[in-house]
């Protein structure tokens, strides 16, 4: 007898990440001492998240090339450029309002800088690549290369920086970028490493999540439930409006800026990494988390039905880029005889 645990987790938007984070916050809702009173290995899992993302970090970077084409060097380059300017000018206007707590009543309750920009700072690949190919230009896809090197907590720690919050020692922001650095070297030097070291990238995402949820209270998840579907509206829409701006400016369609409009599960991870860093950030990490997770959870759904109508709505027009003709071109064929 089997169980096809894996389909499963995947019909669920983000689900190898967001299934085992519910499942570890339920136990640490319900039991949390539970770590304590195993101990040994088990002990060791519930508070191990560091370490695990310190591996799950040079795992990813060896999947990143440096080699890259100039359109892609092009194309992921403005989309990475401006989400991270947006999330800066989310950062600075929230960051003097705020400041680096969250806010601490009213339906606004949780909010927070820090799970503003970590909503915004990261995308989802697997969606972006897969909306790309259904959608958009075959080439776009490559893009996501540049775009992966959003990854982790680094850019997140320069953001609010930038906003003027509270900083990070520089071994820090070191610290952050190091194992993805690491792993990038690897991976490049050694193509047998790479493919040693990728595989392990979403065999770990249940673990990380899992672990992750181990930190979560769950009593914070009912209180953050409308303003996490609000924050993933924002990313999709709002967040969507700038990046598809930046797609039609280099000439492109828009599909690349809206496929790109979604927040990555390794986002839910950001927030404790950085309360970590910089205790400061400590009060805003629980419910940035579970804000963020809600997020991944709204722009995964969202992002494939806004980004699928647009491809459509081109196409129908008849304008360059639309899925039409650029199919026709692709076979070498006029559109008629796509048709």
């Amino acid at each position: 007898m089997t169980i096809p645990i894996k389909k499963a987790l995947e019909r669920v938007p983000g689900g190898m990440m967001l299934v085992p984070l519910g499942i570890g916050a339920v136990i640490h809702t319900l039991a949390p001492d539970a770590g304590k009173f195993f101990g040994s290995f088990t002990g060791a899992f519930f508070t191990g998240l560091a370490p695990l993302l310190a591996v799950f970090f040079v795992c990813l970077g060896a999947t990143l090339e440096v080699k890259s084409t100039p359109y892609i060097l092009k194309k992921g380059g403005v989309l990475l450029g401006s989400k991270i300017l947006f999330a800066v000018l989310i950062g600075v206007i929230a960051g003097r309002f705020l400041g680096e707590a969250p806010i601490e009543s009213g339906i606004l309750a949780g909010l927070s800088t820090l799970a503003l920009v970590a909503a915004l700072n990261d995308t989802n690949g697997g969606l972006y690549i897969s909306l790309i190919g259904q959608f958009g230009r075959k080439r776009d896809a490559g893009a996501y290369s540049i775009l992966s090197l959003e990854s982790g907590p680094f850019l997140t720690m320069v953001t609010l920086g930038i906003a003027g919050l509270a900083a990070f020692p520089w071994q820090a922001l070191v610290g952050a970028i190091l194992p993805l650095a690491l792993g990038m070297l690897l991976g490049n030097l050694d193509k047998n490493m790479r493919h040693l070291l990728a595989p392990l990238v979403p065999a770990m995402v249940p673990f990380l999540g899992l672990a992750l949820g181990l930190t979560i209270n769950l009593n914070a998840v009912v209180e953050a439930g409308l303003l996490g579907i609000a924050l993933g509206l924002f990313v999709v829409f709002v967040g969507g409006a700038v990046l598809l701006l930046a797609d039609k400016l280099t000439r492109g369609d828009g599909v690349a800026g809206l496929a790109a409009a979604t927040t990555a599960g390794n986002a839910a991870l950001v927030p404790a990494i950085i309360a970590t860093a910089n205790p400061v950030y400590a009060p805003a990490a629980e419910h940035a988390t579970v804000l963020v997770a809600a997020s991944v959870v709204v722009s995964a759904v969202l992002c494939p039905i806004v980004t699928s109508a647009w491809a459509k709505k081109d196409a129908e027009k008849g304008r360059p880029g639309g899925h039409r003709r650029q199919r026709g071109r692709a076979g070498g064929a006029s559109p008629q005889a796509c048709r």
